[in-house]
């Protein structure tokens, strides 16, 4: 099955779903808001397998491409931004996410969970404090992207190289504040089995709750050019290894009964209605 095809299969799943009220979503309250009734798959887990080039990855997944290259480019940089510019190209955004920010700011973004030593140091945080030195944990300096790859470049068999976005700052939504979709990547490159084949990159990327319509596809999308930047910045270091695959875990994957046309569209079955149908 492709990878558009097992997104396709999904699509079709939800729409089976009798949907039910959350009460919120991204920290609003939806409880009266008829066309925000959820439908739901629980504990999904996707599979695919990783081309060798953007190009051919972009046309099996079919994102929002132009988008989803711009922030992926963000997401690298190095630069913990927030916000991102690419926020107001985004092709879901709406009043420029006003709804979303404070004071123009995000409650967090990707490129401040991905390189997080510097982000908002100097500046004032929405709880009214400041920080004007690199963050550190409970013990030990933050890491960051950057680190994840040092990790892998010494040991490059280790289990340990895991990039978290979920943050103890979001345990709890202490201020109710939206909270990332994502708990982490988790990289790990093991022997192909074969003489002199390159090693093999895997990725197993973990999101608590992801939007079918808004965001499945970008997010894989972007997982995978993740997998490619990591391998890549390997092979600048020497390492003979490439980006195999990628394994998605969504505890929620859902999809809002107002996007139930969308969803049509995509899939091409307009007679779904129910959950036994």
């Amino acid at each position: 099955m492709t990878p558009n095809e097992l997104i396709l299969q999904h699509g079709r799943l939800l729409l089976r779903q009798d949907a039910f009220h959350t009460g919120e979503v991204h920290a609003m309250d939806t409880a009266s808001i008829p066309q925000y009734a959820t439908r739901e798959l629980l504990n999904v887990s996707l599979h695919f397998d990783l081309p060798g080039d953007v190009d051919t990855w972009a046309s099996l997944v079919s994102p929002n491409r132009e988008w989803a290259d711009e922030h992926f480019a963000e997401r690298v940089s190095g630069e913990p931004m927030n916000p991102a510019p690419s926020h107001v190209n985004w092709p879901y955004a709406q009043a420029n996410n006003a709804r979303h920010t404070q004071d123009g700011v995000f409650s967090h973004t990707y490129p401040e969970r991905f390189w997080p030593k510097f982000a908002n140091v100097g500046q004032t945080r929405p709880n009214g404090r400041q920080v004007f030195v690199p963050h550190n944990g409970i013990r030990y300096a933050y890491g960051d992207l950057g680190d994840v790859v040092d990790l892998m470049d010494r040991s490059l068999y280790t289990r340990q190289a895991f990039l978290p976005v979920w943050f103890p700052e979001d345990t709890g939504a202490t201020e109710k504040q939206r909270v990332p979709c994502t708990i982490g990547y988790h990289f790990i490159v093991r022997p192909s089995g074969v003489d002199d084949a390159p090693d093999r990159l895997h990725v197993v990327y973990f999101m608590r709750s992801c939007d079918y319509v808004r965001y499945l596809r970008d997010d894989i999308y972007m997982a995978g050019r993740l997998a490619q930047w990591v391998c890549d910045a390997l092979v600048v270091r020497g390492h003979d290894v490439f980006a195999d695959s990628l394994t998605m875990h969504i505890t929620s994957l859902h999809s809002f009964v107002g996007d139930d046309w969308a969803i049509k569209r995509q899939v091409g079955n307009h007679t779904i209605t129910g959950r036994n149908a």
